[in-house]
């Protein structure tokens, strides 16, 4: 101010009044500049569509051949914020509605994005991060052992996520504004619970005290606010495995993760940020888009059954590709220049904790299974976790992302503390198969230890209470069996040095050391840091168990906070990204380990893994607390051009001798009315999904008579309560169906509706043709 009035004070006094007049110009506008803004960043965020094939494929997660995508519960999406500084650095996180990061997209990605941008993203400052939902096409990652369930790399499954993490990226690039970041956390309390306690408590007694429960209930939140716009966004990491959906499930979704960022940037879509008040959503608690902006002109029933009978199931017909794009429900609701609202559910340290809250029972006698080996009269494949809705996995998967989603608008809605200082990173590559981890000892001193080349477990077969393996494997086993061994030896029999190494492991698969057709497991990982001011993602290339990442967390806010040059204090918030940039199985904590349930099975370095990261990202912390680089580090190889894919190709597809594509099978009844929370079924002809993804558009369709003649979407694929499900009579035939199921929402309008179809159909030739076709009318009263 007072530069201010000086130069008011040398506009009336000074003999040379013009170039004080300019002098005072250049003065005001530094002045209002300091005291207008209200930003120290740019933000921008994205999201894009990167739904899979939703036929054929493998999914990824469970590692059951069995679980073969057969069509789309909702859609998955690739979303993305950007943060920068306007005059320096930036950082990019993108969440993956899949179930992990893979090496090779990533290499894809960074490659194309320094193609578009130069240097300005590159693997230094760009993260990526999985949900980790088991319930998404398999067959992108790059190392034999993750596509052996999938018969080898799927390269639709890879080009589908190249494509819209990229796109999610260019999105969030040409959105960025200025904006301020606002941080919250606080506890989610029925949303997860420990699935190997028996492990857990193998960590020292005077560590637990510290804590008050087994897994981690905390909710960190980023709400992102452009200054014209306000909110735009928010990112939360919360710690909960996307397992709510089992592995007998078949369609493709987000999980309770991708369930949750529905209903979240659906109620911001609706309700802005005015309430999260139920009398907004419906009366089972999630919001509502669509339904209520159509006037509710019909209230004769016998007049809406009239009506209705005049619009009889229309033959199948040509379609364009964009028609399904053109009748997507949400890009109806979006506005022309303002960005859509973007909400992300990110995982974290979520290696020991399941959704599955109700805990772990035998199905043949209804008891809880055994505590130390989760078995059921010492076989694993009789024990499993239950969801609140159990036995409804659908359900159970609604449940605890409404539970996600309702924190996260609490935490939304009561963010105020603003994110303040550089943004910055620091990433390297290490080789985790033979890295030197110096240890102190308890009486002082240290001692170096090495990890090992990658090697799985007994334990690891016999999976978890998620997803329980087969065969005679239980978990807790630290010596293995003969017959296994004399299996394990034909692929490969690890030597004495390695055995050594992984103790008290019994080694399964010796995957580090395995090279035929090329790389079984990776060696070299990525790790990084990004900064956002007083906040700090740790990004890690796997699945870090509860004390694990506390630990972690704990070593890196030590490093950043006796740092002693004031940048980090006591509101210092650091939160694990987890399945981040690559894939690399478990980190268990030393302890936990020993025991060998799953997760120590699935430590693929040995038992001195988590140590090895410790010592890695302290001294990352280091060098950003310094203003010092990091070694690069050798990079991991690009093994795209050793894939095999043993996935048949889609030959063609035909319809039976008078039906078209998209004709009608199966009608709904004639002259039909049916009451909010039935079901509506119909069965279309249809053709293999995976000849058109139809990317950003739709395979089922509900939709709304408006009027007399006008019908306006209602509902898409990508909407919970809409299934599109794909069979065909028998795996080689060319003829298939496609079956939408309708659960009519509580808060649905009263009216007339239909349900439509979109599909691609492959010619003998090649050749793809669109189609579309639909239903018979009917009321919904």
């Amino acid at each position: 101010m007072m530069e201010l009035l000086a130069s008011i004070h040398c506009y009336f006094w000074s003999p040379s009044r013009t170039i004080c007049l300019w002098m005072s110009l250049v003065l005001l506008l530094q002045y209002s500049k300091t005291v207008v803004s209200k930003s120290d960043y740019l933000i921008g965020l994205g999201s894009y569509d990167i739904t899979g094939p939703a036929a054929d494929v493998n999914m990824m997660g469970y590692a059951n051949a069995e679980q073969i995508a057969s069509g789309i519960h909702f859609r998955l999406r690739a979303r993305s914020f950007i943060v920068a500084e306007p005059q320096g650095k930036r950082v990019v996180f993108v969440n993956l509605d899949a179930c992990m990061a893979s090496q090779l997209v990533t290499i894809k990605v960074i490659e194309r994005l320094k193609a578009r941008y130069g240097e300005l993203y590159t693997e230094q400052n760009v993260a990526i991060s999985g949900i980790h939902t088991h319930a998404g096409p398999g067959g992108y990652l790059q190392y034999v052992v993750y596509l052996v369930t999938s018969l080898g790399f799927v390269r639709q499954s890879f080009d589908v996520l190249v494509d819209g993490i990229e796109k999610s990226i260019i999105q969030a690039h040409e959105n960025l504004r200025p904006g301020s970041i606002f941080v919250n956390k606080g506890e989610l309390l029925d949303a997860s619970v420990n699935r190997s306690p028996s492990a857990y408590l193998n960590n020292p007694a005077s560590e637990r005290r510290k804590h008050k429960y087994d897994v981690d209930k905390e909710m960190t939140l980023l709400k992102f606010v452009d200054d014209q716009w306000g909110p735009v966004g928010s990112f939360n990491w919360f710690a909960t495995h996307g397992t709510s959906m089992s592995c007998t499930n078949s369609l493709i979704s987000g999980d309770n993760k991708g369930a949750a960022a529905r209903f979240m940037e659906d109620w911001f879509e609706k309700n802005g940020i005015k309430s999260s008040d139920t009398n907004e959503s419906g009366s089972d608690g999630l919001p509502r888009r669509v339904s209520n902006i159509i006037p509710n002109i019909h209230d004769d029933n016998n007049k809406l059954l009239e009506l209705a009978t005049s619009f009889r199931s229309s033959p199948g017909s040509p379609a364009t590709q964009t028609m399904s794009v053109a009748r997507r429900v949400r890009g109806a609701l979006k506005q022309a220049e303002k960005p859509g609202f973007v909400s992300a559910f990110c995982q974290t340290n979520c290696g020991d904790v399941s959704p599955n809250v109700l805990g772990a029972f035998c199905t043949d006698t209804d008891l809880p299974c055994d505590f130390n080996h989760s078995t059921c009269g010492g076989k694993n494949e009789l024990c499993y976790g239950r969801g609140p809705g159990y036995p409804d996995e659908f359900e159970s998967t609604r449940i605890i992302g409404e539970r996600q989603f309702r924190k996260a608008v609490d935490l939304f809605e009561k963010a105020s503390e603003q994110l303040k200082g550089e943004v910055d990173y620091r990433h390297t590559y290490i080789d985790f198969s033979q890295l030197e981890v110096t240890l102190t000892k308890v009486g002082g001193g240290s001692e170096v230890v090495k990890t090992c080349p990658a090697a799985m477990g007994f334990a690891f077969a016999a999976g978890t209470t998620d997803g329980p393996g087969a065969f005679d494997f239980q978990q807790g086993d630290d010596q293995g069996n003969p017959f296994w061994r004399l299996v394990r030896d034909v692929l490969k029999t690890p030597d004495k040095k390695q055995v050594d190494c992984q103790h008290p492991k019994p080694i399964l698969l010796d995957t580090g050391e395995m090279k035929q057709p090329y790389d079984w497991a990776p060696s070299v990982l990525p790790i990084q840091i990004l900064r956002i001011g007083q906040f700090v993602i740790l990004s890690v290339p796997g699945e870090f168990t509860t004390m694990s990442g506390r630990r972690l967390r704990n070593a890196v806010k030590t490093v950043l906070t006796r740092s002693g040059n004031g940048e980090f204090g006591s509101n210092t918030h650091v939160v694990i990204a987890g399945l981040t940039n690559t894939y690399s199985q478990y980190v268990a904590t030393l302890e936990e380990y020993q025991v060998q349930r799953y997760e120590g099975a699935s430590t693929l370095y040995g038992p001195h893994t988590l140590s090895a990261y410790i010592q890695e990202f302290q001294k990352l912390a280091t060098a950003l607390i310094k203003g010092q680089p990091v070694e690069a580090g050798m990079p991991p190889p690009d093994l795209l051009q050793k894939q095999i894919s043993l996935l048949t190709p889609v030959i063609m597809d035909s319809t039976p001798a008078g039906k078209n594509f998209g004709d009608v099978s199966s009608d709904v009844p004639a002259n039909s009315t049916f009451k909010r929370g039935s079901t509506v079924t119909v069965v279309f002809w249809s053709s293999c999904p995976r000849n058109d993804l139809l990317t950003e558009g739709t395979f089922a369709l509900v939709e709304m008579l408006q009027g007399k003649d006008t019908w306006t979407p209602m509902y898409d694929d990508d909407d919970f309560c809409l299934r599109f499900k794909w069979s065909r009579p028998s795996k080689l035939s060319p003829q298939s169906k496609a079956t939408i199921e309708w659960i009519i929402p509580s808060s649905s309008s009263p009216g007339v509706y239909r349900i439509r179809h979109f599909g691609a159909s492959k010619g003998l030739m090649g050749s793809i043709r669109h189609f579309t076709g639909s239903s018979s009318a009917f009321v919904v009263a």
